[in-house]
């Protein structure tokens, strides 16, 4: 006589997914389960802890290394700390809603132990069961998964509690029964094939970047008459592009206000600036932002509105060099200037108001821009490249660049 043994049944981690293609899902993870699923890839570095590893990390690190880059001295894993915090604020609240982590990209090297009937007919909603020591590897978001890591391992550090943990979850899409080869690939396409955001442009949108705050504070102070009609100067910003084209019917744009606002704040320390996050750390000594906006807002809201007819024109006073140095000038009319001659409003306006801001040569080449043979100017250097030799034309009425922007 024989006993029947039980059914046989997969044990592993179970996921709800809902398929988007016959190899891949997508779905969302608790994070104590994620951290399960993919073992820490700092860790997997560490090759003193590896060699005391169980067999499945070791395996683990191995699939990682095929189609993964190192974390150790890079500028990727030099990022995971500031991840951590910057997740660990948005946990805890302190970023509101105002926050985003992307889906984490996953490969299992294989396939799912099972795959379950749909949860609801007609929904492509199921469960399917990863087994235990298959690996799953992060090809996209993985300073993520790390940081997550990091605050697991010692969320006191950061600011949070294993109860504010235990409630998160993540989304993910997970890739199976690929191989090696086409992993790679779907790495190299998410961070290869994409085209970066400029940097500049990226902090014109960062609403926690103090420049950009109080660029838009100025933009919706500012009133100015376009088309017969008094609006305010917000709804010709133009803020998701880096440059303007002649189609566009915006006459600046928000990267371009924020060197202005910058520039301002810091003078000609700056230009260096003008591609970095400014957060209140940031502030030059004795300021806070509250100071910062008092005296910015009409003092530079006061420029741009005298700037007005020629942004409408399309002329020179849009050009980031421009507004650099313009910025530059306006610095010396703060309170914590700490260096040049202190200007006053009133002559701060005296030394802009004669400018040329025309689009020519005679005015701009060698200042702001350069001329081909035919004359006409090319902006591209930028902020950075003309924006000093722009404020000490500004600030210098009777030097040769000062008397060439003014025509004399």
């Amino acid at each position: 006589m024989t006993i029947a043994m039980p059914t046989a049944t997969v044990e592993g981690i179970q996921l709800t997914v809902s398929a988007f293609r016959p190899d891949a899902v997508i779905g969302t993870i608790g994070l104590p389960t994620l951290l399960q699923l993919v073992p820490s890839p700092k860790a997997e570095e560490d090759k003193r802890a590896l060699k005391y590893a169980s067999g499945s990390v070791r395996r683990h690190a191995e699939v990682r290394a095929l189609v993964q880059r190192m974390l150790k001295s890079t500028q990727k894993g030099r990022n995971v700390a500031a991840y951590a915090s910057y997740i660990a604020s948005g946990v805890s609240g302190g970023h509101g809603a105002a926050w985003s982590t992307p889906p984490i990209t996953l490969w299992l090297d294989g396939r799912p132990g099972a795959v379950g009937d749909e949860l609801v007919p007609g929904s492509g909603i199921c469960r399917i069961t990863v087994l235990p020591g298959s690996p799953v590897v992060a090809i996209d978001g993985e300073t993520q998964v790390t940081a997550w890591h990091e605050l697991y391992d010692a969320p006191e550090r950061f600011g949070v509690t294993f109860e504010q943990l235990s409630r998160v979850r993540v989304p993910f899409e997970l890739y199976f029964g690929l191989s090696v080869q086409d992993a790679r690939q779907i790495f190299y396409d998410r961070n290869v094939e994409g085209v970066p955001v400029a940097k500049n442009l990226a902090m014109s949108m960062d609403q926690r970047d103090i420049g950009t705050q109080i660029a838009h504070r100025i933009a919706e102070t500012v009133k100015v008459e376009h088309d017969g009609k008094v609006v305010p100067l917000t709804k010709l910003v133009q803020n998701r592009k880096r440059q303007l084209t002649k189609t566009d019917p915006e006459v600046v744009t928000l990267s371009a206000l924020r060197v202005l606002v910058i520039t301002a704040l810091h003078g000609r320390a700056g230009l260096n600036l003008s591609s970095s996050t400014v957060h209140d750390a940031d502030l030059p000594d004795g300021v806070d932002i509250e100071q910062a906006e008092r005296e910015l807002v009409p003092l530079l809201s006061q420029l741009i509105a005298g700037l007005f007819p020629h942004f409408a024109a399309r002329n020179a006073a849009s050009a980031p060099a421009v507004l650099a140095g313009i910025g530059i000038a306006a610095h010396e009319a703060t309170s914590w200037a700490a260096t040049g001659t202190r200007l006053s409003p009133e002559e701060l306006v005296r030394l802009i108001e004669p400018v040329r801001f025309e689009r020519e040569a005679r005015y701009w080449d060698g200042v702001a821009a350069s001329a081909n043979a035919s004359g006409t100017l090319n902006f591209g250097g930028g902020a950075k490249d003309s924006g000093g030799r722009v404020a000490d034309a500004i600030l210098g009425p009777d030097t040769d660049h000062g008397r060439r922007i003014r025509g004399w």
